[in-house]
């Protein structure tokens, strides 16, 4: 992230982008502002603050919001099951269904999808990350996943999804699998935005999570991870525990915010793309939407 806002390489365009971001006045003042700062704090361990505003745009009154947001914001209606003046509320828009063709999945063999339209970054080996977003943060896996967890995918790899307000906001299996029950870990809901994160990488760790455990032919053991932020409504899981899912089949959906999902590998399983990579190293994010090829299998 440079003085110029929040940078991005997207892999259609191949440029590096300026996001777009959704409430920035807001945002800068919760993290740059004293009170604003001490305001936060309090929200952020507050669910209930998330549940009202969830309220809020699940209000009927709330669908005059949804097409000066598609225009502000230059969303594809084109690519929504429902019409813009079908949705019952700005929430129902919010984690809304896009037609199969649009989002196609990597039919690859041997290949890893990413699990959600988002903005990504990628580490080949968790023990060795020196930095995010700024150089020089700690990564504390054990506070993310658990002790016992974090001893089996210490020298694993990762993959971080971040999930802009804008973005489709349903997520995907990244492999086919036999997912576990999901295992809910409580916390707050601090902002996940690069803006936030730069300031404390332990809002990731801190905040409300949903592990999933699936098991995989390939891969072991794969670690899914959905982390809740500033006014997520909720975190709804759609899958069966126990049931094999293939790649790229719905997972779950987040209600109304910026969210985020994590991937992680046992060690020495994938190899991640090189672009996902050489943007990472560079502390920049990737934009690539779920389904496409985010790592293969050695």
């Amino acid at each position: 992230m440079s003085d110029g806002g929040i940078q991005f390489y997207n892999r259609y365009t191949r440029q590096v982008e300026t996001e777009a971001v959704y409430g920035e006045k807001w945002l800068k003042w919760s993290l740059y502002n004293p009170f604003g700062r001490l305001m936060m704090l309090l929200l952020a361990k507050r669910a209930l603050f998330a549940h009202l505003y969830g309220w809020r745009m699940n209000s009927p009154s709330s669908t005059a919001k949804i097409q000066p947001f598609i225009e502000q914001y230059g969303i594809n209606a084109a690519e929504h099951v429902k019409a813009v003046d079908e949705f019952v509320s700005f929430n129902d828009f919010f984690y809304r269904k896009l037609k199969i063709e649009t989002r196609p999945i990597d039919d690859g063999e041997s290949t890893v999808v990413f699990p959600a339209d988002g903005r990504h970054m990628g580490f080949s080996d968790l023990s060795k990350i020196d930095g995010v977003f700024i150089k020089g943060q700690h990564f504390d896996l054990a506070g993310l996943i658990g002790t016992e967890l974090a001893e089996k995918y210490k020298a694993g790899s990762v993959v971080f999804s971040r999930l802009c307000p804008v973005d489709y906001h349903r997520f995907h299996f990244p492999i086919a699998g036999l997912p576990s029950a999901v295992r809910r870990v409580e916390g707050s809901l601090s902002s996940v935005n690069p803006m936030a994160l730069r300031n404390c990488l332990s809002i990731l760790w801190e905040n409300r999570r949903f592990i999933t455990e699936l098991e995989t032919e390939q891969l072991g053991k794969v670690l899914v991870l959905e982390i809740g932020a500033t006014n997520v409504g909720s975190v709804n899981q759609t899958y069966l525990a126990g049931k094999l899912v293939s790649k790229g089949e719905e997972k779950g959906y987040f209600a109304f915010g910026g969210s985020a999902v994590m991937v992680i590998f046992e060690p020495g399983r994938l190899q991640l793309d090189e672009d996902l990579l050489l943007h990472t190293s560079q502390r920049r994010e990737l934009y690539a939407h779920v389904g496409d090829r985010m790592a293969a299998i050695d």
